[in-house]
């Protein structure tokens, strides 16, 4: 397949876009950035560093829509929050006009999303069917999937990728966990009892790729570990992995005045379950957080 991706220099982009042309497909990678694109993939693929030079999709047979500005780098003021929205949702919408004023629009449109869709749920178990809390991460989400749907058509499905934590040692949450884990300096946050919906990196990989060649599969999807765990225990298995002690719990005021409203992420969480990946058939490499760890941590 000819495959447009936005986002690939992203920790899931990179090892997707990887993965893919190990697989013969021709990669076609969005990045306003096109030297830092280049030292990832060299000249294996073609490089595009604004999406107003193509006037239609036709040329593509599916596009993979991972870009946006990282939710966790900085707090929620009202600038970083347009930041954020304005990052996912124009260009989608720009996308999804190209899908519209395609004469061979691509058949598959994967783009992102967030387990933040739901809002923090608390104990409950979330599959794709749990309604929504009105939130700001829901309010983010909704219009980002909006917009990928409007690309929909009876030549084009849509899948949108309800992604929880990305299990991985070379970027995302875990990588900037593990300073302070390394220093023994770390331990849950709060009352350590939000969840924590997981998924490793090779699993977040397969699962797009399934969701790629499967023709049926569309709507949203929880891209998450069939067994999310507590914040308690996610660290107490990390600082075992790691051979390091795990004593300081972090109060829920400490990250409340470190991050504002943005605490939310760390203190709440979502007991979410990935219901439709597995009734479609996909069979997950890790899902135990323990099995994950050893292979990301393995012991010499």
């Amino acid at each position: 397949m000819h495959i447009l991706i936005t986002g690939a220099t992203g920790l899931i982009g990179r090892h997707l876009t990887k993965s893919l042309l190990l697989q013969s497909h021709t990669i076609s990678v969005v990045s306003r950035n096109i030297e830092k694109a280049r030292a990832q993939f060299g000249d294996s693929v073609s490089y595009l560093n604004t999406l107003d030079n193509l006037k239609n999709l036709d040329n593509f047979d599916a596009v993979i829509n991972l870009a946006g500005e990282p939710i966790a780098d900085k707090r929620w003021t009202a600038v970083q929050k347009r930041r954020l929205c304005n990052s996912r949702w124009q260009l989608t919408a720009h996308l999804s006009k190209l899908f519209l004023d395609s004469h061979t629009p691509p058949a598959v449109f994967i783009s992102g999303s967030a387990v933040g869709y739901y809002g923090d749920q608390g104990q409950s178990v979330v599959t794709e069917d749990e309604p929504p809390h009105p939130e700001f991460t829901h309010t983010l989400c909704q219009r980002w999937e909006e917009e990928a749907l409007l690309a929909k058509s009876d030549r084009t499905r849509v899948c949108l990728l309800r992604t929880g934590i990305v299990l991985s040692t070379e970027g995302g949450a875990l990588s900037k966990m593990l300073p302070i884990f390394k220093m023994g300096l770390g331990g849950p946050l709060g009352s350590g009892l939000q969840y924590m919906p997981w998924i490793h990196i090779n699993d977040m990989v397969n699962a797009i790729q399934f969701l790629l060649t499967t023709p049926k599969l569309e709507g949203p999807f929880n891209m998450v570990s069939p067994y999310p765990v507590h914040n308690e225990l996610f660290t107490d298995l990390l600082a075992s992995a790691i051979d390091r002690p795990h004593f300081f719990r972090t109060p829920a005021f400490v990250i409340r005045l470190l991050m504002g409203e943005s605490a939310v992420l760390v203190l709440g969480g979502q007991h979410a379950l990935p219901k439709r990946l597995e009734e479609a058939g996909y069979h997950f490499e890790f899902n135990n957080l323990e099995k994950a760890f050893e292979d990301l941590f393995p012991k010499s």
